[in-house]
């Protein structure tokens, strides 16, 4: 059977005998009742775990909705105005809402920018800004010994209203819900603190309960409390297919079920060979964004297996820190042993590529030099084909294949994770 891989903006294909192919991993089909805005606004006329957002809020109070910055696929623009118009039903004035820009550890944005996010009618309602990494409040420490830093503008608001979407996240479990404050709206500080614990075990994608990170993140939620939660879920195309309301961590866990029935994919048993790819420009522009597909495909992979990871990374590695950590580093496993000693965004991401390597082998198709992507300890290859034959030369003619095409949104749940 030939199967294709989103490369760019081409594709690559691989020609898998049927008998070795165990599964292409796609997103389960689901019929969505609603979407879009229609989607936002069922979910604030049914909030899980809380009143109606109208009824809650009161005038006079200083209002704050924190939302996603640029780097985050949320179309706020389809989410807040909603939102605005309930608090305004409410009796709300606009001079005491603000809408912040969650920008963790990411930079600023232009006023078009600001504008873009959350569509112009929004930005001319109401004050939008960006969240100040160096004017925080610090509110305590978390049992774990995070500190709870938060910018001043969410701080000192009486009500706070999270907004983002929901999707598999690597070391956090999910998106969504208290990530909104941390590390949203967070000092750095803050974040690497929370962010170190990302080597534990349990810190992984799909996981919740006996998660590090994330009893962390919903820890510091307590100091700092999310009056009320917006949350979507999007599809492949980045649409909204679905939206929660509500209780900050009721709702959330109801949106992550959802999620889970788009793109869970438990499968029978681990792979000897995984291909994996983003599913093309724009997503595989860079390692870094490439980095989540190969993160997912673990799962799916047997220890000692190969998993031949499809990326055109046309625009090289993505991201200065995390270039320094992999070009740096003398072996792999000394990546692992750095983000403990000192946990660096940018770098975490070098030190999530050596732990898959700790359990298979990574061969990268890409554009990227042979000899430069040998000294980040992967392998080169020029074409998904000539991997995959390699690997079945390796592994023998029963070796068992698993495709992942989109494998930055389908998470496998072998057996030991289901």
């Amino acid at each position: 059977m030939i199967v294709e891989f989103g490369y760019g903006k081409g594709t690559q294909n691989v020609d898998i005998p049927d008998e070795n192919l165990q599964d292409i991993l796609m997103s389960n089909p689901l019929e969505h009742e609603r979407t879009g805005p229609d989607a936002v606004e069922y979910a604030l006329d049914n909030p899980i775990g809380s009143d109606k957002l109208e009824n809650i809020v009161k005038p006079g109070q200083k209002i704050c909705i924190i939302t996603s910055d640029i780097s985050r696929p949320i179309p706020s623009f389809d989410v807040i105005p909603s939102i605005l118009k309930r608090l305004f039903k409410a009796g709300c004035a606009p001079e005491d809402i603000k809408v912040v820009f969650a920008l963790g550890s990411h930079r600023h944005h232009t006023e078009d920018e600001k504008k873009h996010l959350v569509g112009e009618w929004v930005y001319e309602q109401v004050e939008c800004v960006d969240s100040e990494p160096e004017d925080c409040i610090h509110m305590g420490d978390t049992s774990r010994g995070t500190p709870v830093d938060i910018t001043r503008s969410v701080a000192e608001a009486d009500f706070r209203i999270g907004v983002g979407n929901i999707e598999f996240h690597y070391f956090a479990g999910y998106s969504g819900g208290a990530k909104a404050l941390m590390p949203g709206v967070s000092t750095p500080n803050a974040i690497q603190s929370n962010h170190r614990m990302m080597v534990d075990e349990n810190a992984c994608a799909g996981k919740l309960e006996g998660n590090p990170v994330r009893a962390d993140i919903e820890e510091s939620e307590t100091f700092c409390h999310l009056s009320f939660i917006v949350n979507v879920v999007l599809d492949e195309h980045k649409h909204i297919v679905y939206g929660v309301a509500g209780d900050v961590t009721e709702a959330h866990r109801i949106g992550c079920k959802y999620l889970d029935q788009m793109y869970r994919k438990p499968i029978k048993e681990r792979a000897d060979i995984v291909i994996v790819s983003q599913g093309g420009a724009p997503k595989d522009a860079n390692l870094y964004q490439t980095q989540k597909a190969l993160d997912n495909s673990k799962h799916a992979v047997k220890d000692g297996g190969t998993i031949i990871l499809i990326g055109a990374c046309n625009e090289g590695l993505g991201s200065k820190v995390f270039e320094e950590w992999l070009v740096s580093a003398p072996t792999a496993e000394s990546m692992i042993v750095r983000v403990n000693e000192h946990f660096q965004l940018g770098g975490h991401k070098a030190a999530a590529i050596a732990m898959v390597l700790q359990h298979a082998k990574i061969c990268l198709v890409s554009e990227m030099d042979d000899d430069f992507v040998r000294s980040i300890f992967l392998e080169p290859v020029h074409s998904a084909q000539e991997a995959f034959d390699e690997a079945m030369y390796r592994y023998g003619k029963e070796a068992s294949v698993i495709c992942m095409p989109f494998g930055g949104a389908t998470l496998p749940m072998p057996p030991e994770n289901a």
